[in-house]
């Protein structure tokens, strides 16, 4: 019994609840993220195969010794057994590192009627399953802020769960980066747009690439309330009432979106990307986005312009 109630325990962790649906999520990519061409294609960067002779450990191909070829480089062994002298090639890899954060904030855990889960649970799914692609094609993960360092196995999936089940608020603004890392931040980013730059700056010097994902329920933009509604603040420390709600409908509206407007804009300027998921949504969608944006492997200049 007593070994019954500890498997039921360990189950019912909240981080292991959340890999196992992440992983859920990632066996279903497949069809999205590998059909085409191999996960190594076009998988994000980091230290993985670019099928390509060049710079690393893992052996690619034998080819025939030419001209000009250095002798260290000939496999005698095998081409002793060959009769032919043969150059041992090892693939092209590149040193990258995939950091990821999630914004755990109180406000992040707000779900409306309108959505399928909430803005926490929704980020910490994509950036597990993310996590989970990249690990699969051996590249190294790592969670801002948790002191630990990026690694492609199990274990480090182990980790990240730990740390995505149970999100810090605070940004870790210290972290020291590679300059050869990418970073995927997800937050609903509603805070003074002045305070996510003072944030974003010390890891912008530090990395080559950055993008930020909005996670935004879908009542935050519609503003579908009318009547008398009471507006609690998550942390419950305010409250507002309003007789008529929908007239502060356009008003509000306006302010959100300008608020998104000007992250996008910092983004931009910073040289980093921006874009929005929404809660109702499913998160395929944007985990083929973001698949597809961060194996992008010439980072496209226009990014950089601020053009939305």
């Amino acid at each position: 019994m007593a070994a019954s109630r500890a498997t039921e325990a360990i189950s019912a962790s909240p981080a292991l609840q959340l890999r196992d649906e992440a992983q859920q999520l990632s066996a279903s990519a497949p069809a999205l993220l590998i059909a085409a061409q191999r996960i190594a294609q076009t998988i994000v960067q980091g230290t993985h195969g670019r099928r390509n002779s060049g710079p690393g450990e893992d052996f690619w191909q034998y080819r025939l010794y030419t001209s000009g070829d250095p002798a260290n480089r000939i496999d005698w062994r095998k081409s002793a057994r060959s009769q032919k002298v043969l150059i041992r090639e090892n693939e092209w890899a590149a040193a990258n590192t995939l950091w990821l954060w999630v914004d755990g904030a109180a406000g992040m855990r707000f779900q409306s009627r309108l959505a399928e889960a909430s803005k926490l649970s929704r980020s910490s799914l994509i950036a597990m399953a993310l996590a989970i692609l990249a690990v699969r094609a051996g590249e190294r993960v790592g969670y801002l802020g948790s002191g630990y360092l990026p690694g492609h196995t199990r274990n480090s999936l182990a980790r990240l769960a730990e740390n995505l089940s149970a999100p810090a608020a605070e940004f870790p603004i210290h972290s020291e980066l590679s300059r050869f890392s990418t970073c995927v931040l997800f937050s609903d980013f509603l805070e003074p747009v002045q305070r996510i730059g003072e944030k974003l700056v010390p890891i912008v010097a530090q990395v080559r690439t950055g993008h930020l994902l909005q996670i935004a329920d879908p009542a935050e933009e519609a503003f579908p309330y009318r009547g008398r509604t009471e507006f609690v603040e998550m942390t419950g420390l305010r409250n507002l009432t309003f007789g008529r709600a929908e007239t502060m409908k356009e008003d509000y509206q306006r302010l959100y979106l300008s608020q998104r407007a000007a992250v996008r804009d910092l983004a931009h300027r910073l040289g980093w990307t921006f874009a929005v998921h929404h809660t109702n949504e499913s998160p395929l969608h944007v985990l083929l986005s973001l698949h597809m944006l961060l194996s992008d492997e010439e980072y496209r200049p226009s990014y950089r312009s601020g053009a939305a």
